[in-house]
């Protein structure tokens, strides 16, 4: 059996189990629509349910991901009282591992705009919606069980760059490994706010009159104050200088601590390529046309930091160069 009919089959199978899950719930189940997936084990079906004018999502979580079901469900609590718009949850099943959810609509923020540019008003929202995730009581976020992006989990993050796009492509010089400890060392000292983690164009959906919702949230957790505005200026939509101007300056956060944001967007580039490079190993290749741009906002940065400013030139743009040869494979 070839993968392409194994999966159609499996997401027939999928869309089936779903079903019989709502079915056992007593909802009467009119049709079922497998969806194309994030990249975690889980699985997504739009279903219209008899007599509902609109259409609901179910979430399948594998059983490994209970813990991570239940976490979505306590920051989707936590967010909606804050005032952060996310999908109402309608049932949440962790014992056999599916969700019902509001159905937001089939396009993010990624799929509908070509950059923040066309999107003035959505990315004006994103950004009183991340503020309100900053101010999220500490204690709260931590009490949901996800470990914060302190200094050690963001080295972590950045093996799997060295082991996928610096070492293959002989670029893992010992100075610039050095540099990137140091960076992240420094960026996990200062005091930490709530962050979303994955704040970008593919986790936001436009809603009526401007406004975002905000999808994937299990993993909140504490982290840099500046990771979740990187995150959303630097991640599949990139914004250009005046936006990224504009932004820092109404960014309370950061209390006018540029270098803090800037040290952000160098760590969370670097990691989102080595990320996008382990989906590609995988076979999950569409976002390969990312690794470029995203490693070009780290490049940015790179020589105005005080740990990366010192690095050799040519090193970096080794490093350039092993990008864009990593996008091709």
């Amino acid at each position: 059996m070839n993968r392409r009919r194994e999966s159609a089959e499996s997401l027939a199978t999928g869309a089936s189990a779903a079903g019989d899950w709502l079915a056992a719930r007593g909802f009467a189940v009119a049709a079922i629509t497998p969806l194309q997936g994030d990249v975690s084990t889980r699985s997504y079906f739009r279903v219209e349910l008899a007599g509902e004018p609109a259409p609901w999502i179910v979430a399948r979580y594998p059983l490994e991901l209970a813990a991570a079901q239940r976490r979505f469900a306590a920051a989707g609590r936590l967010l909606a009282r804050a005032g952060v718009r996310v999908p109402a949850l309608r049932l949440d099943d962790p014992a056999a591992g599916y969700a019902l959810l509001e159905d937001l609509g089939p396009a993010t923020l990624h799929e509908r705009f070509g950059g923040w540019e066309q999107a003035p008003r959505q990315l004006a929202a994103a950004l009183r919606a991340a503020d309100a995730i900053a101010a999220l009581d500490r204690d709260a976020v931590a009490a949901l069980g996800s470990p914060p992006l302190d200094a050690a989990l963001l080295r972590r993050e950045l093996a799997q760059t060295v082991e996928l796009l610096l070492a293959p492509h002989g670029v893992a010089a010992p100075e610039l490994l050095f540099a990137f400890d140091a960076l992240c060392e420094r960026l996990g000292q200062a005091p930490p706010v709530a962050c979303h983690r994955d704040f970008m164009a593919r986790n936001l959906i436009p809603i009526t009159g401007g406004g975002v919702a905000v999808l994937d949230f299990q993993d909140l957790r504490l982290g840099p104050a500046g990771y979740d505005l990187a995150s959303l200026l630097n991640d599949t939509l990139f914004a250009g200088p005046e936006i990224e101007a504009a932004a820092l300056a109404e960014w309370p956060r950061l209390a006018g601590d540029v270098e803090r944001y800037r040290a952000a967007v160098a760590q969370r580039s670097l990691k989102a390529v080595g990320t996008y490079l382990a989906f590609a190993r995988r076979g999950m290749t569409r976002h390969l046309p990312l690794v470029v741009p995203t490693l070009e906002r780290a490049l940015r940065f790179l020589p105005l930091l005080p740990e990366t400013a010192g690095l050799d030139r040519a090193l970096l743009e080794r490093l350039r160069g092993a990008g864009r040869a990593a996008a091709l494979c």
